[in-house]
């Protein structure tokens, strides 16, 4: 946030947080000592950041700016940060006025971590710019000018006027893929007095220029009343949007809107507010700070909307990481700070357990030992380790259970096998049927005839099936079922076979190469998502250049969406087409799990496929896309998901974001979104390109994956080609593999069976050693204690025996308790554990990537 600034003759300052550090910006005018009277406008920054050992901020680094005209009056406007549309990062900006014979210039300055200043954008008015100025990411500025609004970008340079008529702004930011959204306020020419009922909200896209449906934000009764927005949420849900947001009214009032409906209301203690700003803090319960043009501030919680505390006569409100805890806090700053070099008078907290202050009486020795034990970084990183403790010891637990079934159903398989081979008859109680795997082809109980007994949800298979459908696309034939919402699957589930019936009595199982497709629905990719300058998560990961961790991505987790499943199977087609005619019984099979580790196997059937040499010949049943047209049928996209070749890649990027592959998607690729299913893109570039399919998923802003459908290798190599000259220079790929995923289970719980088999064995070898080692010291005890019993007299002889019972439960007791292994056993045991440790942790790894 960037509070109201101070100001003297000859020198200005502004604040400013960045990645908790607080930069301060000071233009003033320095003399050279070889010039005399010459002086030139110099903009100085520093970077300051608190010491938590000192309870004081101390200076980081420094650096200065030379102002090219001597002989004009410089100002700082405004600063604040927002993202280079370059590299995608939020860096600090500078907006910067001159004044000369009433022609103002404009400049906004970029801050690099180098301490360096970029003239990043520069334009010149015949008007001086006031409160209204907004810069925006990109960057954009925004103003407005005699019930007019203007902007400029870094892509264009030129000044342009937005075509609404806007009386006022109240919020401008960026939201998914609409872009850069204003929200104000357009007042329509009336004869009545009464202005309220002539004031509308109005929700302008500056990207796509056109105006939004506002019938999900603010009511318009709201309109005449409302002077700042801040955007908590936005959906789309319909092309109708949707927003979650804080309002400050003309009577100091803090409303709470949710998709056009107030929810709450908090009456502010001062008068005349003018910002409104999220803080996360470290508790359950998160605040809104607001500040107000009298130089005061308040806080008001989140949860209940009530006042928490208030402040006044403050200099600056910063909210930021300051102590590095991993959540926000409140800079509070007061006037006395004009009067030092550095953060003298300041107080920093989150009204929880945060609290330091300059005034040493604040705070008490007791509360800042505790805040410090509590934001150790000990503190913050065991709960996380503990929750992946949890984690892990869940998926042990799984895969143990999945062992033990396996090992059941291949038990049972094996007797079952045995018994018919050797033509005994298997007695198998119902319980243990479920274990066994059924055989297609059996002529006791065809699977064409669909006898089985299935459970109530799967009697009816219209209520499973939707469609069946087959395409021809080269030498394949692709098959294809899609199945009801409710029906959740994935590949260890369900099975997709063809059955070639002939005029004889058997039917023969082709060999088919199935797939799972899973597409979700909806007008736009975009799901619910935050804003840039929004977004307390995001605020969590501070990202810089040099920096190992990185910025969330500023989509939140997407809504529950609708979603489409189809089950392919595709086939060689010429082997059947040497039949001329022929027709295949599609039969769906579905392994449906029941409670603890058992489960039942199912046949649903799907329908009959006719083909013939004939069909084909005609046309009929080939995949084709006319050339300039949308993609409306789906079963043909369907095909491509199914018959062409699939290859993902991880890309990531350590200084640069990756918003190049819209560009490389859109302009190179000529791709189009298809409608159904907006996270898939066709591409439509004439040649061999044509028809190649792309799934771009962004999982932060520097890494995302990249999954590409083509026909053969040599187009996929083609479209990397053009994909590596639009990233940056330091992206790398990674070729995820795409192996079956049943086959690295399997292995990964072979390899931690091994590694179970070699810890037991090497134990019972240990305690075969310690066990062979005790025995021979209480042999060689036992001996030594015969020769001394010899020698005793006949009045010892008596009493001997209880002596010798109680000396041979102490050498025992002695003994037990200093059990040891040999040095060879030791580093052998050790060897066999990490050499079998090695294989399973490799599995592990193969299968972490496939998941990805």
């Amino acid at each position: 946030m960037i509070s109201k600034q101070a100001m003297s003759s000859n020198e200005q300052e502004r604040l400013l947080c960045y990645n908790g550090e607080v930069l301060v910006f000071q233009l003033c005018k320095r003399k050279f000592a070889d010039t005399g009277a010459a002086k030139t406008p110099i903009l100085h920054v520093r970077r300051m950041v608190f010491d938590k050992g000192t309870r004081v901020f101390a200076q980081k680094s420094t650096g200065f700016f030379c102002m090219e005209e001597e002989n004009s009056h410089f100002k700082i406007i405004c600063c604040s940060c927002v993202s280079d549309l370059r590299t995608g990062l939020s860096l600090p900006h500078v907006m910067i006025q001159s004044e000369k014979d009433n022609v103002f210039n404009y400049f906004l300055l970029l801050l690099h971590s180098t301490n360096k200043f970029e003239k990043r954008l520069s334009f010149k008015l015949g008007y001086e710019l006031k409160d209204s100025l907004r810069v925006l990411n990109g960057p954009l500025i925004l103003w407005r000018h005699v019930k007019a609004v203007f902007c400029i970008s870094s892509k264009t340079g030129t000044v342009v006027s937005v075509p609404v008529n806007f009386s006022s702004v109240v919020w401008a930011g960026e939201i998914g893929n609409l872009g850069i959204v204003l929200l104000g306020c357009t007042q329509r020419p009336s004869k009545s007095d009464c202005a309220i009922w002539n004031t509308k909200f109005c929700v302008y896209s500056l990207d796509h220029q056109e105006i939004l449906p506002d019938t999900y934000v603010i009511p318009h009764a709201y309109s005449s009343v409302v002077t700042c927005v801040h955007v908590c949420a936005t959906e789309l849900v319909n092309n109708q949007l949707r927003m979650s947001l804080i309002a400050l009214t003309q009577k100091n009032q803090l409303i709470s809107f949710h998709n056009g409906t107030p929810e709450s209301v908090c009456q502010l203690p001062f008068g005349d507010p003018c910002t409104v700003q999220l803080m996360d803090s470290s508790g359950e319960d998160s605040l809104f700070i607001v500040s107000f043009r009298s130089s005061d501030a308040c806080a008001v919680w989140k949860k209940n909307f009530q006042i928490a505390t208030k402040w006044e006569k403050i200099f600056s409100v910063l909210i930021d990481d300051f102590i590095g805890a991993g959540t926000e806090q409140v800079l509070l700053l007061w006037k006395s700070f004009l009067d030092s070099d550095c953060l003298t008078s300041f107080k920093i907290t989150d009204l929880v357990s945060i609290n330091y202050s300059s005034d040493a009486l604040d705070c008490s020795e007791d509360i800042l030992i505790e805040d410090i034990e509590k934001n150790s970084p000990h503190s913050l990183v065991i709960p996380a380790l503990e929750r992946r403790l949890k984690i892990g010891l869940a998926s042990v637990q799984d895969l143990q259970q999945h062992l033990l079934l396996k090992e059941k159903v291949i038990s049972k398989s094996c007797k079952a096998l045995i018994n018919l081979v050797q033509g005994k008859t298997d007695i198998t109680s119902s319980t243990e049927e479920e274990y066994l795997v059924p055989l297609c082809g059996e002529k006791e109980n065809p699977v064409h005839t669909f006898d089985e007994k299935i459970s109530d949800d799967l009697k009816d298979s219209e209520h499973l099936i939707e469609k069946m459908w087959y395409r021809v696309m080269d030498d394949s034939l692709v098959v294809g079922v899609k199945t009801t919402s409710s029906l959740q699957l994935s590949m260890n589930d369900v099975t997709l076979s063809l059955l070639l019936d002939q005029a004889c009595d058997s039917s023969f199982l082709l060999k088919c190469q199935n797939r799972v497709i899973k597409l979700s629905t909806g007008s736009l990719p975009a799901s619910p998502s935050m804003p840039y300058e929004v977004g307390s998560e995001a605020k969590r990961i501070k990202l810089t250049l040099h920096s190992k961790e990185e910025k969330s991505f500023v989509c939140q987790q997407p809504s529950k969406k609708d979603c489409v499943q189809i089950i392919t199977a595709v086939t060689s087609l010429p082997p059947l087409l040497a039949l001329n005619n022929f027709c295949c019984i599609v039969l769906l099979q579905i392994r449906e799990r029941k409670n603890g580790n058992h489960s039942e196997n199912h046949s649903v059937p799907c329908g009959r496929l006719f083909l013939s040499l004939e069909d084909i010949s005609r046309g009929k049943y080939l995949v084709t896309f006319p050339k300039n047209e949308s993609v409306e049928n789906m079963e043909d996209f369907f095909v491509l998901l199914a018959a062409l070749h699939k290859f993902c890649f991880q890309i990531t990027s350590s200084g640069h974001t990756l918003t190049s592959m819209r560009t490389w998607l859109l302009e190179y690729m000529q791709c189009e979104v298809i409608k159904e299913f907006p996270e898939m893109w066709f591409c439509k570039r004439p040649g061999s390109f044509y028809g190649t399919l792309f799934n771009w998923k962004q999982r932060t802003l520097c890494e995302g994956i990249l999954i590409v459908y083509c026909r053969n290798q040599t187009v996929l190599f083609q479209c990397l080609h053009y994909l590596i000259r639009v990233l940056p220079v330091n992206c790398f790929f990674k070729k995820l593999k795409l192996g079956s995923e049943d086959f690295l289970i399997d292995h990964l719980a072979l390899t931690l069976e091994k590694e179970l088999v070699t810890l037991t064995s090497s134990l019972f070898s240990a305690l075969a050693e310690v066990e062979s080692n005790f025995v021979q010291q209480y042999e060689a005890s036992k001996n030594k204690s015969s020769v001394i019993v010899a020698s005793l007299s006949d009045r010892e002889e008596k009493i001997h025996p209880y002596r010798k019972e109680l000396q041979r439960e102490k050498q025992q007791i002695t003994l037990g308790m200093n059990l040891k292994v040999s040095g060879a056993l030791y580093r052998e045991i050790t060897l066999k554990v990490a050499e079998v440790q090695l294989k399973s942790d490799l599995a592990v790894q193969k299968l972490a990537s496939l998941k990805l």
